[in-house]
């Protein structure tokens, strides 16, 4: 097996970067009040998360080299060169896994400033006190699945779905790291959202692209470099722009030129320069260089959280900012309601995207001479703000400090938004706009048995209506709220599941498994009654919900938290009757239409003197001809 040099100098670059980062930033913990671990535990931790994040980056975008770069064959089986994208992300999510076991117990002596001694000795109860290493806890779990589960993958829809698990895989050290506390913690929290995975594609990438241009037997390299630089390109400007938004948070102004300002300059301008490289040298004469460039920016990544953010020791947060990330001082207003918008920068900027995207592919459908139905494209720019409304307005900001907005959100998210969006009939249109190659993705990911099992209507029913339960009455919910991501991952799971039950009722889209009307009319009318109940139940509960979460918060201007929670209540059993009032007028008019259409096809048939029971005779007689003969 040939050593790849370029990629061990990258390596070399990365791992002196981490080591010069921890050396000079001497003891980061005695500013903070904390006691100091140790030098050598501090570079020990930096080399095994560098080497936990290498790993990751291939992994993942070796998959997604393998899944959205190399062309793929007729079938849904792999070609050998994604099989060969796939074989090498294994390999590497084999290292991912073990250096994030490593990086456990490593993580928790780094936050509770214990020497490695210590840490062995209470392993457990630091662990359980942190949040760190319970992160890299997950991580090395999801890593463990992608390397046993990509070793055996030879078909696309099975790639994606270890690229999905990979990618989701990379968050938890991220969203649990320095980030996540402080002033203005949800924003950064969301930004990084965006830059892990973006970074990972392409790091990783590009390691498979050199290892796939290394083949002899590689086939249309040239299709392949322009898919990687269309990748790469999209990757370099979530980058910059993510990474500018983080690194501003926890730089803050007067932070910016610190050692912590300087070294996130320098690693945005490595970023930054690699298009230049391309223009001055071509587009694929500079990969090494790339390769090296995008190494060192790893480094100082893994540099950058080891040192202190900037914002940290400029102010001290107060319990809301540590707890939300801003101040509620005030009950929410008109004003507020329209005027105090704080973007979300992953499901609204999400939102926004989406409706982008709608927009170009109705405008290329028109551009055609095409026509589209302008009844969809209302209803799905209409979900999409209300995704936005809801999520980045003064309701979303408010959201978080009360239980009774906390359940208009919840609301809006699980049952009004899903229903217009899936009135607008987005696979629909993506399946008339794409060109071939990913038309047939997505062909492959809806008929896949991930979507088939996902859309069951039992398993879609019940994930829709024991969600709330389950939520709301084991105390999952109250510990949910105490972390930005976790509150994130609750308002996304609300969107998704009302999205695919909603598809299976109302939607325009052809799910994988098609019910007839009437079982979409019963499907409906046997989930109603749990979503009244539930309203019932919260208005009747005596006990708070989280209190100890709310509480911790203390808005002054909510003085009673049950009698909060049973406005709350009421909301939740008035609010879903607009959305299903929509929803059975919509299905009911799907209904007739498509009565409509089946009788007009009949008379078509009957008009030309078609019948399936005379057909059916003059087949019986014409087989007793043959017969005869």
């Amino acid at each position: 097996m040939r050593v790849d040099r370029t990629a061990v100098l990258a390596v070399g670059m990365a791992v002196s970067c981490v080591t010069h980062v921890v050396l000079a930033a001497g003891d980061v913990h005695g500013v903070l009040g904390d006691t100091d671990p140790g030098r050598v535990a501090s570079w020990l931790f930096g080399v095994v998360r560098f080497t936990a994040e290498a790993g990751a980056v291939v992994a993942v975008g070796a998959l997604g080299f393998a899944v959205f770069v190399v062309p793929s064959g007729r079938a849904r089986g792999l070609t050998a060169d994604a099989y060969a994208a796939v074989r090498l992300a294994a390999g590497a999510a084999i290292v991912w896994a073990v250096a994030s076991a490593v990086a456990v117990p490593l993580s928790a002596g780094d936050a509770s400033g214990q020497p490695p001694g210590v840490v062995w000795a209470h392993l457990g109860e630091l662990v359980a006190a942190t949040e760190e290493p319970k992160a890299w806890s997950c991580t090395a779990v999801a890593a463990s699945v992608v390397a046993v589960g990509a070793r055996s993958t030879l078909t696309w829809p099975v790639a994606v779905l270890w690229f999905a698990v990979g990618a989701v895989g990379l968050l938890p050290p991220v969203v649990a790291g320095h980030l996540s506390v402080g002033a203005w913690h949800d924003v950064a929290t969301d930004a990084v959202v965006w830059h892990v995975p973006a970074a990972a594609v392409w790091v990783g990438a590009l390691v498979a692209l050199r290892s796939y241009l290394r083949r002899p037997g590689a086939a249309d390299r040239e299709r392949v470099l322009r898919r990687y630089h269309r990748v790469s390109a999209v990757c370099l400007v979530v980058l910059v722009l993510s990474g500018s938004v983080a690194g501003l948070v926890a730089a803050g102004p007067a932070g910016l030129w610190s050692g912590y300002g300087l070294l996130l300059a320098a690693k945005v301008a490595v970023c930054a320069a690699v298009p230049l490289l391309r223009r001055r040298w071509g587009a694929s004469r500079p990969l090494g260089a790339e390769l090296v460039a995008l190494g060192v920016a790893v480094g100082a990544s893994v540099g950058l959280t080891h040192l202190v953010p900037p914002s940290w020791l400029v102010s001290r947060p107060s319990v809301q900012q540590t707890v939300l990330g801003y101040e509620l001082p005030r009950p929410l207003s008109a004003a507020d309601l329209l005027f105090g918008w704080r973007l979300d920068l992953v499901l609204g900027v999400g939102a926004l995207l989406l409706a982008a995207a709608y927009l170009v592919g109705v405008r290329r459908l028109r551009g055609r001479g095409d026509g589209w139905p302008v009844g969809r494209t209302v209803a799905w720019l209409a979900g999409c703000a209300v995704v936005l409304v809801v999520t980045s307005s003064g309701l979303g900001r408010f959201a978080s400090g009360t239980f009774s907005l906390h359940v208009v959100s919840h609301m809006a998210l699980n049952m009004l938004g899903p229903v217009l969006l899936v009135l607008g009939g987005p696979i629909t249109l993506a399946l008339r706009v794409l060109p071939a190659g990913p038309r047939g993705w997505l062909v492959a990911l809806v008929h896949s048995r991930a979507a088939r099992l996902v859309a069951h209507p039992a398993v879609a029913a019940v994930v829709f209506v024991a969600s709330s339960y389950l939520l709301y009455f084991s105390g999952l919910f109250g510990e949910a709220m105490r972390f930005h991501w976790a509150h994130q991952v609750m308002n996304l799971h609300f969107l998704v599941s009302g999205y695919v039950f909603y598809w299976l009722v109302i939607g325009v889209d052809r799910p994988p498994r098609p019910l007839p009307h009437l079982a979409r009319l019963g499907l409906l009318f046997a989930v109603m009654p749990f979503h009244a109940f539930f309203g019932v139940v919260l208005m009747n509960t005596r006990s708070v919900i989280a209190e100890t979460y709310y509480r911790h918060l203390a808005l002054p201007w909510v003085p009673d938290l049950l009698t909060d929670q049973r406005l709350g209540g009421g909301i939740a059993w008035a609010a879903g009757e607009l959305p299903m009032l929509v929803v059975v007028v919509a299905l009911l008019r799907q209904w007739a239409v498509a009565d409509r259409r089946e009788a007009t096809r009949l008379d078509r048939r009957l008009d030309s003197g078609e019948d399936d029971r005379m057909a059916a005779y003059n087949a019986m007689l014409a087989d007793l001809a043959g017969r005869r003969d």
